[in-house]
């Protein structure tokens, strides 16, 4: 005979001083279910259900009363909208939005220079991957700028999973990582010099690198959620390359093959990654080399302006400030209306520029 599949059931136990006045708040206030209550001359013990939970409820239990937190598409519709309350046992009860809107924070403008030789500490942070904080201060929370690496190569421990951003900019810089996206067919190899646009709540997964793999990672705002989407495989059976998520599209945009044009700064060319197209103007995305001409003192009055150097050397000058010696490694942050001067390039020089909104206007001179 085969036996019968095991059913397993996960419950919090709560403390109460008196049983008889929390049951009406959990199945009136609260909307639970009451399962189970015992003994029944004396009931000291009471378990409830409901909004994904199971709570026992135990007289004299030993715990803190502790926070519940209920998400609700509804709040306002629930407890009679309050959105803090407190139970007869001293449980504190949390209302809040189950998704709840993307707050961008108003960008606190800085002039930021980050050189990788300043030894910025690397941390372990999700999926084992070690990040390095390229602006800081984040801008008032605006931006988050990571350098990424994977320093041994194989498959990466990661699920499907998704971000709840404005934004967000993935461009390797060494290495090939391998990636499947949602309704966008098969694995993609990123290699060197190529990008993703990764739409808000696209659901991906990073499936395999290679050893020391960096990429750079741009996400608007700073502070954002990386939700687990435990039902979808990927990838999915649809190739949907035209859908939209939040007004954005996928972009796989390669380096191999791509047209070179004069920069909006004189002495620089540069290649368009077609981002500002498929989001709409929501950001602008360009790798910059040296070109023909003499560099020039400009300004701009873009909301965020980054850039990482990829690759050789420029002078960094700011108006009032020390010039800068910038070599592989290093970024910076404009603020509008400064005026800086990119001078003395290098001829391998190859710059990462991405700015928000994409479309903005450049003072020269």
């Amino acid at each position: 005979m085969s036996k019968s599949p095991k059913t397993t059931c996960a419950e919090i136990r709560l403390p109460t001083q008196e049983l008889r006045n929390d049951i009406p708040f959990y199945t009136k206030v609260l909307g639970m279910r009451m399962d189970m209550i015992y003994p029944a001359d004396d009931p000291r013990i009471a378990v409830f259900s409901g909004h994904g939970l199971r709570v026992r409820i135990v007289k004299d239990a030993p715990e803190a009363p502790g926070t519940l937190r209920i998400l609700t598409d509804a709040p306002d519709e629930f407890a009679d909208g309050k959105r803090s309350l407190v139970a007869p046992n001293g449980t504190r009860v949390e209302i809040d939005e189950l998704n709840p809107p993307l707050v961008m924070p108003e960008t606190v403008h800085s002039f930021v220079v980050r050189r990788l030789k300043d030894q910025a500490p690397w941390i372990i942070g999700r999926a084992g991957m070690h990040y390095r904080d390229l602006v800081p201060d984040r801008l008032g929370g605006s931006i988050i700028a990571s350098h990424i690496r994977i320093p041994d190569g194989g498959p990466v421990p990661d699920m499907v999973h998704f971000h709840k951003v404005g934004f967000q900019l993935i461009f390797c810089i060494h290495g090939w990582v391998d990636v499947v996206y949602e309704d966008q067919g098969e694995k993609m190899r990123l290699t060197a010099g190529d990008c993703f646009i990764q739409p808000p709540e696209i659901r991906h997964r990073v499936l395999e690198a290679s050893d020391n793999v960096q990429v750079i990672e741009i996400g608007v705002p700073a502070e954002h959620v990386t939700e687990i989407d435990h039902d979808m495989e990927l990838p999915t059976p649809h190739f949907r390359p035209e859908r939209e998520w939040q007004g954005q599209r996928f972009v796989f945009n390669q380096a191999e093959g791509a047209e070179w044009v004069p920069f909006r700064l004189p002495g620089y060319i540069c290649r368009d990654t077609t981002i500002a197209e498929n989001t709409k103007g929501v950001a602008g995305v360009q790798v910059v080399r040296k070109g023909q001409g003499d560099p020039v003192w400009a300004s701009h009055d873009t909301d965020i302006h980054f850039t990482f150097v990829m690759n050789g050397e420029v002078t960094l000058e700011g108006e009032g400030r020390e010039p800068y010696r910038l070599e592989q490694g290093d970024a910076f942050v404009i603020p509008p209306g400064m005026r800086t001067r990119l001078s003395d390039p290098s001829d391998d020089v190859e710059l990462l520029e991405v700015t928000l909104p994409g479309t903005f206007n450049t003072t020269l001179g």
